[in-house]
């Protein structure tokens, strides 16, 4: 049940939030929302693949 969570979180992810990869994001220039966004999308796909 807690991996389709997960990957339901995952489509409206990508649907939603932005895909900072495709916009060629420095991470060492990005701030505290894109590092959070960057990190909560890890999470989520990171449970959704397990």
């Amino acid at each position: 049940m807690q991996k389709q969570v997960f990957k339901f979180l995952a489509k409206v992810n990508k649907i939603v939030l932005p895909s900072y990869s495709k916009q060629q994001l420095d991470l060492a220039k990005a701030n505290k929302l894109q590092m959070a966004i960057i990190g909560w999308r890890w999470f989520v796909t990171k449970n959704a693949l397990d």
